[in-house]
């Protein structure tokens, strides 16, 4: 992986080349790539955590991811690609200045770096539980920093197109990973297929064990994202055209279900039934584990040395192709959408002030996954700060004709502000439902209520 950043570092000249990897990707390279990023390794060890408490049941999470896909390769995609193209735009947040205005554009910049900054933390943290898990002599602390300083440094070097090149690579190895060792050799543990499904509790292997509430949670935190998301605007203007971008996430959906939803939760599923037969090393029968220990745990137990070591290089594949791409794009919302607000970047210093800002903020996305403990509850909630600011300005952009400065400021805030609040732990939802539920409908509401009254100038539309 390191390799592959030295050589695109040889190739990029310019920050076009480096954050939109020069419009020139081909659509399997960028499908295979959204598809690594987005179900990437902190999903790959959350999904054998939802395999681990729900069984098969857990796969409806992705779903979603397949819906969002091509929900926004229909939608989203003929909005924005030529516009991308014609304007030379970088990020998301610039689709937002050319319709709302720059200082709108500000925001969004700093809500999606934030987000981003989260999310990146999240997968470092989630390659740093897989490895304390698997290895007794390597600390949280000390697997977090080797991986956090592989991500940052290839990625630093590279730019997107190490990214996305990285990411093919590294999805590859997951997939081949997942499908001849993870699962055939877990099976083969077990006693056979015969005996894993005689062991499982029915409602384990039942795709009805999941409740209406968990449904919408997931909807709302994760389909959204497809809009709103730096990285797969990166990757829509880094494809050749309109065509192939289409192309690229009907790929991705594909990918996401039922090819990595069903392979994930199978995974968690049988480490629970060697847990509950007290197959895991040091776990007694039946005793009470982090749901999200208990694949690395399984593969402990089970894997001899060399095939232990692919297996972990398939994981960690995929824990690194997403924390590239998400550190990518709060790089480019830093650099592009905040400083380049306040600051003039001559242009034969931005390549290098991109690298540094990179570089710095996997330094800071490192510290802060030291601090965090639950993968899943990380990434949903950098999901789902972004989604519930973001989401209503992006569906006013595609669907709504009068344009308010005003509106999707208030929508940006008010939303993104009541999830936060939401989601402190005193605060009791009906039905269970998730804080972004709340958020959204705020958002909405003041959306609507702001652009009515306060509707740009028909001049000032033209203009945008």
């Amino acid at each position: 992986m390191l390799g592959v950043g030295f050589f695109f570092m040889r190739q990029n000249k310019t920050p076009e080349d480096y954050y939109v990897g020069g419009r020139s990707m081909s659509s399997w390279h960028v499908g295979l790539s959204v598809v690594a990023t987005d179900v990437g390794g902190g999903f790959s060890i959350a999904l054998g955590g939802l395999g681990f408490t729900m069984g098969l049941s857990g796969s409806w999470m992705l779903f979603t991811g397949l819906i969002g896909a091509w929900l926004s390769a229909v939608l989203l995609i003929p909005k924005i690609k030529q516009l991308s193209t014609d304007f030379r735009i970088l990020t998301f947040p610039q689709i937002f200045a050319r319709h709302y205005g720059p200082n709108v554009a500000l925001v969004a910049g700093i809500i999606s770096g934030i987000g981003y900054l989260g999310f990146t933390s999240s997968q470092l943290l989630a390659g740093a539980k897989l490895t304390s898990s698997t290895f007794d002599t390597i600390s949280m602390d000390q697997a977090l920093i080797t991986m956090g300083i592989i991500a940052v440094v290839y990625t630093v070097l590279g730019g997107l197109k190490a990214v996305i090149f990285t990411d093919t690579i590294q999805w590859i190895i997951l997939l081949a990973g997942l499908i001849f060792i993870g699962i055939p050799m877990s099976v083969h543990a077990l006693g056979g297929i015969d005996a894993v499904i005689a062991a499982a509790d029915p409602q384990m292997l039942s795709l009805q064990n999941i409740t209406w509430v968990q449904l919408v949670n997931w909807a709302i935190t994760i389909l959204p994202i497809w809009f709103v998301g730096m990285t797969l605007y990166q990757r829509i203007y880094a494809c050749k055209n309109e065509k192939d971008a289409k192309k690229a996430w009907f790929i991705a959906g594909l990918f996401e279900y039922p090819i990595m939803a069903f392979l994930g939760v199978t995974m968690g599923l049988l480490a629970k039934i060697a847990m509950e037969q007290g197959m895991l090393d040091g776990v007694a029968a039946g005793a009470s584990i982090d749901e999200e220990t208990g694949l690395p745990l399984l593969l402990k137990s089970i894997l001899p040395a060399g095939i232990m070591g692919l297996m972990l290089s398939a994981y960690f594949s995929a824990i690194l192709s997403t924390a590239d791409s998400c550190l990518m794009a709060a790089s480019g919302n830093v650099v592009t959408d905040i400083i380049a607000r306040f600051f003039h970047i001559e242009d034969r210093n931005n390549l290098r002030i991109s690298m540094i800002v990179t570089f710095f903020l996997g330094a800071i996305a490192l510290l802060l996954a030291m601090s965090m403990d639950n993968v899943l509850d990380l990434m949903l909630k950098s999901y789902a700060f972004m989604v519930s600011g973001l989401l209503v300005p992006v569906i006013g952009m595609i669907f709504w004709k009068k344009r308010s400065a005003i509106g999707a400021l208030a929508a940006m805030i008010g939303g993104g502000t009541t999830t936060l609040l939401l989601q402190h732990p005193d605060i009791s939802l009906p039905f269970g439902l998730d804080p972004n539920v709340f958020g959204i409908a705020v958002s909405a509401l003041l959306f609507i209520i702001f652009t009515n009254t306060n509707p740009l100038p028909s001049h000032a539309r033209e203009t945008a």
